[in-house]
């Protein structure tokens, strides 16, 4: 959601950064829209005045027995009703028609975003770790001979349809230990707060970080209303809906594994085969509330938690800086962090770390109250995957195999496996 009063003040520079985002100039449409909505409600503020002084008039006409004054007066007096109604509704819809435009644009990126259509235009900012070699040709998740009789796809089919997956014995107990192992990380050592959230949540909640009214084909629906949540930050962000907070409670920091639902509509054909682009999957997700001046610096405070986690792990990966025309809807900056998946001698998206700004806090009119005592302002809001819990497991499996089809766990999980330290060719943990 932008500020009204930042578009009319300068709507040469609300343009400029839409077009940056590949979006058209709207601020003409807005301001076309604002205008007319204030004229309506400065008519019907003058009709009210009209009908007043018109009503007190009435008394005075009638007690002096004038009564052609007295019936010209009440004409008028319901002469202005009607016309405050009239002018009170087409104020009413063209704040609607503003809000809903206004609600369909994104956010303005950060000056130092680099400009760029896709993603071929992102740019590298640091790499971590050295993709191992192999003596054989690595292959990929689900072609690893001791990950199959744990990770079955055709069971998930036949429960739910395409993109879903069923995980048995050790496969199960990885993923698991891998959830936990970034959690108690970042507790314990990141100082987020762990966070236990409802993945079902009302429309008002999808409005307020932006996944609706322009996204809705993405997520799924249910038939009462609720929309089940396509990554925590929905329900955690949201736990300051509508609130104001202390200045001196922030930051919030918070950290929080759900399941996670997504449609993927308009991804047919893309990364089908194996665990990559899943329906249903779990995440890690850090989500902090901050004060205005210190949201640049967190995002790279969050940034570096999403890092530790691979790192930890021994996963090489490099982080990027998204270009203006692949950041998400939201996002005013965001730093991807892309682990290095040797099946497909590549690196691959495995967490998506974005400062919001106040954009999202104007959905969900969420401010601080400052601690000297002035007017409440707008929270910024940040979120970032701490990290994808199925795409961290890819990585570990790729990244650890061995030529005879077993796999090499990092020393991270040892603790959270009974000291388990290799998954065999034939998928036991020993």
């Amino acid at each position: 959601m932008h500020d009204i009063r930042a578009i009319r003040e300068n709507p040469a520079a609300f343009d400029a950064a839409l077009t940056r985002r590949g979006n058209d100039a709207a601020a003409d449409t807005i301001l076309a829209l604002d205008e007319a909505r204030r004229a309506r409600i400065s008519a019907a503020e003058m009709a009210q005045a009209e009908q007043n002084k018109a009503s007190k008039e009435v008394g005075a006409a009638k007690a002096s027995g004038d009564n052609a004054e007295f019936q010209r007066l009440r004409a008028l007096v319901g002469e202005k009703k009607a016309e405050i109604a009239a002018m009170t509704a087409e104020a009413k819809a063209l704040d609607a028609e503003l809000a809903d435009m206004l609600l369909g644009l994104p956010n303005l990126p950060m000056d130092d975003v680099p400009d760029g259509a896709d993603e071929a235009d992102n740019v590298e900012i640091r790499r971590w770790g050295t993709p191992a070699t192999y003596d054989f040709a690595p292959r990929e998740h689900y072609e690893i001979a001791g990950v199959l009789p744990g990770m079955d796809f055709e069971a998930g089919a036949k429960l739910s349809g395409t993109r879903f997956v069923v995980l048995t014995g050790a496969i199960a107990r990885i993923h698991r230990a891998l959830a936990q192992f970034m959690l108690d990380t970042h507790i314990d050592e990141n100082g987020l707060l762990e966070t236990w959230t409802p993945v079902l949540v009302r429309e008002e909640m999808m409005i307020g970080t932006g996944q609706l009214p322009k996204f809705g084909e993405d997520s799924y629906k249910t038939t009462d209303g609720w929309w089940l949540v396509p990554t925590a930050e929905v329900p955690v962000t949201n736990l300051v809906n509508g609130e104001v907070v202390e200045e001196s409670s922030l930051p919030r920091r918070h950290v929080a594994h759900t399941q996670c639902f997504r449609s993927e509509a308009g991804s047919a054909g893309r990364d089908t085969s194996g665990m990559l682009r899943q329906h249903q999957f779990e995440k890690v997700e850090m989500v902090s509330i901050t004060h205005p001046d210190t949201s640049r610096d967190e995002l790279d405070r969050m940034t570096a938690c999403a890092e530790g986690i691979l790192e930890k792990l021994g996963m090489p990966y490099r982080t990027i800086v998204l270009c203006t025309g692949d950041m998400g809807f939201g996002a005013r900056r965001t730093h991807d962090i892309e682990v290095w998946l040797p099946g497909q001698d590549t690196y691959r998206e495995i967490s998506s770390v974005s400062v919001c700004g106040d954009f999202q806090a104007r959905r969900m009119n969420a401010r601080f109250k400052p601690s000297d005592g002035g007017k409440p302002q707008f929270v910024h809001t940040l979120n970032g995957s701490g990290l994808a819990v199925g795409r961290c497991l890819i990585a570990v499996l790729e990244n650890g195999q061995q030529a005879d089809g077993a796999v090499r766990l990092p020393e991270a999980l040892h603790p959270y496996l009974g000291g388990k330290s290799v998954l065999s060719a034939e998928g036991v943990l020993v």
